[in-house]
């Protein structure tokens, strides 16, 4: 990088930790360029795909790396870019299982729209994020969890429908929810008699 131009932290743009292995670089590369490739019309940015490409052209040269670092770390000592450490690295159980939640709430919403209205099976993610009482990021994270689970897609109209393995997998929980259930009054029969 020439002293010259603006400092662009690659570590953030790729969301890995300056710390991250080549495998953990290479993996962040793919899927961020696959995800901003001109080929995928859902989320195409041209830009952002170069940016992501020459951030890990850069990284993936260890000399390179190695004098990126050296900045890096002289502009991180002034507070100016810097990753979080310790408790914010850190997410509790709680979070996990609200997000799940909110991945089944999706889904079930998504599995009714397309069972009563299968010739219109989208809608607006809007009405989605609402419904969860969600934060941009957070419905962002929630999207981009279920779409690369293959659960759910956007549609031509640029509106959020569940896909086969969605609608297999809201049966699934379905199946699982009941046998639980099941169970509960068999325990608490046996316990009855």
């Amino acid at each position: 990088m020439d002293s010259g131009q603006e400092f662009v932290d690659f570590y953030a743009l790729l969301q890995v930790s300056p710390a991250c292995d080549r495998k953990m670089l290479e993996k962040a590369y793919r899927h961020a360029a696959q995800m901003y490739h001109p080929d995928h019309t859902d989320t195409a940015d041209i830009d952002k795909f170069q940016e992501v490409t020459a951030a890990y052209q850069l990284l993936r040269d260890p000399e390179k790396r190695a004098k990126y670092d050296q900045r890096y770390k002289e502009l991180k000592k002034d507070n100016l870019y810097q990753f979080p450490g310790g408790e914010d690295l850190q997410i509790d159980e709680k979070s996990a299982l609200d997000d799940a939640e909110a991945h089944e709430k999706v889904l079930y919403h998504l599995y009714k729209r397309r069972r009563e209205h299968a010739k219109d099976p989208g809608i607006m993610g809007y009405y989605i994020q609402k419904t969860l009482d969600c934060s941009d990021e957070n419905f962002e994270f929630h999207t981009w969890y279920l779409k690369s689970k293959g659960f759910i897609e956007i549609t031509q109209e640029g509106k959020l429908a569940i896909t086969i393995e969605g609608v297999d997998h809201v049966i699934s929980m379905s199946r699982k929810a009941e046998e639980t259930k099941l169970i509960a009054q068999m325990d608490d029969q046996a316990r009855e008699a």
